[in-house]
């Protein structure tokens, strides 16, 4: 017999052992990025370091200090820290990322994720409430070439680089010769 709420318990029991009281799903895992390929998850307690490699999307919900290289897109959760040069397709931050980002189509800063390092893009898009400091380089090759070979996503060929600014010192004045 149906008791009134039996089902609202159960949707709220099970809705818990979704989000940590039970073991993790499939679906929970193996989520289907835009152009079909399966995404990577780097789970909130997980730290790794080193070079993380994905043929796929990528999102991290830990910590990452090192090199991070994905074919499709990589998400930075809000509880992620990162501290690495990332390499991908479009990269959106909504946690704390120090380093370099080389995106061939975009890359976001959302409300709340902080940037503190380079970002080599086609399209930047920086919400009300992120944290940038760094360089913007809007390339329309879109971070195409390797990190290692772009002098820190700051120069591009044929341009020269800027050079700092540098505290002139006034000309001395102009002595009268003697007379005579």
């Amino acid at each position: 017999m149906f008791k009134r709420g039996d089902g609202e318990e159960r949707q709220e029991r099970d809705r818990h052992d979704r989000l940590g009281g039970g073991p993790i799903e499939d679906r929970e895992v193996r989520m289907k990025d835009q152009v079909g390929g399966e995404v990577t998850v780097i789970g909130q307690g997980a730290s790794l370091e080193g070079t993380v490699v994905s043929a796929g999307s990528l999102r991290i919900d830990g910590q990452v200090k090192g090199k991070i290289t994905a074919e499709g897109d990589v998400t930075l959760s809000p509880q992620s820290q990162v501290e690495a040069d990332i390499q991908a397709q479009s990269v959106t931050v909504e946690g704390t990322f120090k380093g370099n980002i080389f995106a061939r189509a975009r890359a976001e800063l959302a409300r709340g994720g902080r940037v503190d390092g380079n970002v080599t893009t086609k399209t930047l898009i920086v919400a009300e409430g992120a944290s940038f400091s760094g360089q913007s380089i809007m390339d329309q090759a879109g971070g195409q070439g390797r990190p290692d070979q772009r002098s820190a996503g700051t120069e591009r060929p044929g341009q020269a680089q800027p050079q700092p600014a540098q505290a002139q010192q006034p000309a001395p004045a102009p002595q009268a010769a003697p007379a005579g």
